[in-house]
């Protein structure tokens, strides 16, 4: 057994960690020019699920170009959400909370005032800050789910655009900040053309200071998911999670001028998008097409995450930001919902014999596919294959492109399904080649035999040897495996070494 045969874990104790029992829940309100939001964090402090999740769409900052004031609708509608907001937190024991105001708060006349009334009135300090530090945060938010992440991010909001470098080692570099949000963008003078010359220069002033060699750049904020969305609609993308989802330049391109040419109102209850942010659409896009033209990026990814999980990444010590969000948030629904919690660990062990050859990236997924493998137990039997399917590749789990959720999909379908032929999930299976398609397959039927095998610990009834020279997978019993190698296990490993193309050998 090579060195990656070893089971070198270095997120044990997870839920012994201080640091991560201090997160447990946690509660961040982000005051934008658009929309306010709130969010209670919980459960796995590296990957963690969204206990309660709200937004108004207040609009702060409409017509403030204009007025230089916070819009008085807007400002009663976000004193009503706040207070709201401020009560929910109380009822869920969640204090304090952290409050951040953004743009349109920072640069009204009347900010200051806003502030104050909602200090007074609901208990909430609100945090102003500057366009840099809104940068700095939106780029940790991104960290929060690419640990790795390395290019441009570009955050949107109704009255700013801020940009922020991440160098591929979780550092948080060259930052800007711009007045390119749709709000500010309905005030500029010229018509058509004043407003892409507007738009063209700003973008190479910000060029300057960020520069221009980002392969990659991840986009942040409601404007640009509604593109990505409706992307998604244009091309009939199988899949509606819109984190990690990737666009070319080509693709935004095209997708812009889709959107300018097509009815808005149509494109809305196509794809679900609100009214409020619909109607900012148009002009983001004009901003999203100059963003790809200054910058000349080889793809767009979509973060979900942004400001909100950057408050909540700047709270982590850095043991903990070291952790793999995709293995932490699989061993957390583990322990809540797996039979056996612990289980999942031993599994991989067992199995690890078979994908001694696989890459660093194949293997994450393998161990993150064994600790998986049991917690949708309580779903029906006859649905119990799709639902393992539909559970990971709609779940909310960072660090995991879209193909690699399918490939965790297909691989816990067949550890409860034999075959996936006539599956509803079929559209999906596209997104895979047919040997990642024939990998997750044997993966999931190895996790079939496995958790057959032993319900305790497959180790200590048995061993697996894989020779490639003799094309054979042999299964070594001991005492105890002697007496559970039944009738049904015997049948789902005969079914593993078909998958695989290699015979059968079983010794005692």
């Amino acid at each position: 057994m090579n060195g990656k045969a070893k089971y070198d874990d270095p997120f044990e104790g997870l839920f012994e960690d201080a640091s991560a029992r201090a997160l447990s829940r946690v509660g961040v309100v982000d005051v934008g020019s658009n929309s306010i939001r709130m969010v209670i964090f919980d459960g796995a402090a590296r990957s963690p699920a969204y206990f309660y999740n709200e937004k108004v769409m207040a609009g702060l900052g409409k017509d403030m170009s204009s007025t230089g004031r916070l819009n008085p609708e807007g400002i009663e509608r976000a004193h009503v959400a706040l207070d709201r907001f401020a009560a929910i937190a109380d009822g869920m024991k969640v204090r304090p909370m952290t409050v951040v105001a953004t743009a349109a708060v920072r640069d009204a006349k009347d900010g200051s005032d806003f502030r104050k009334r909602v200090e007074k009135d609901t208990g909430l300090k609100l945090n102003v800050i500057d366009g840099e530090e809104e940068a700095r945060l939106s780029a940790q938010g991104v960290l929060l789910g690419w640990p790795d992440a390395q290019g441009l991010v570009c955050d949107i909001g109704g009255n700013s655009m801020e940009l922020a470098v991440l160098d591929g080692k979780a550092n948080v570099g060259r930052r800007a900040t711009s007045q390119l949000g749709p709000f500010r963008l309905q005030q500029v003078k010229g018509g058509e053309d004043g407003l892409r010359k507007h738009i063209r220069k700003t973008m190479e002033e910000l060029a300057q200071k960020v520069g221009t060699d980002h392969d990659r750049i991840y986009l942040v904020g409601g404007s640009w998911r509604a593109i990505a969305r409706l992307d998604m609609e244009r091309t009939a993308y199988p899949m509606t999670v819109l984190h990690e989802y990737v666009m070319s330049p080509q693709a935004v391109e095209q997708t812009v001028d889709w959107i300018n040419k097509s009815d808005l109102q149509a494109l809305r209850s196509r794809v679900g998008v609100s009214n409020s942010r619909m109607e900012l659409v148009p002009l983001a896009s004009l901003v999203l097409r100059q963003l790809v033209e200054t910058f000349q990026p080889k793809e767009l990814a979509v973060s979900s995450y942004g400001i909100r999980e950057g408050l909540l990444y700047e709270h982590m010590s850095s043991s903990l930001r070291a952790r793999d969000p995709l293995l932490e948030s699989a061993k957390f629904t583990e322990r809540q919902m797996a039979r056996m919690p612990g289980f999942g660990k031993k599994l991989y062990q067992f199995l690890l014999p078979l994908f001694e050859d696989a890459p660093p990236k194949r293997i994450r997924l393998i161990r993150a596919a064994c600790l998986l493998h049991d917690t949708a137990w309580r779903t029906h039997p006859d649905y119990r294959a799709d639902a393992c399917f539909d559970n990971v590749t709609r779940a909310n789990m960072a660090a995991l492109s879209h193909p690699e959720r399918v490939f965790l999909g297909v691989a816990l379908l067949h550890r409860y399904k034999n075959s996936r032929s006539g599956s509803p999930m079929a559209p999906l299976f596209a997104m895979l080649s047919d040997d990642e398609l024939l990998a997750a397959e044997v993966l999931g039927k190895a996790m079939r035999f496995g958790a057959m095998f032993s319900v305790k610990d497959p180790g200590e009834a048995g061993s697996l040897s894989l020779s490639q020279k003799k094309q054979t997978l042999e299964l070594t019993l001991t005492k105890t495996g002697r007496a559970l190698f039944g009738e049904v296990a015997e049948s789902r490993f005969e079914s593993l070494c078909k998958a695989m193309g290699v015979e059968p050998v079983v010794k005692s």
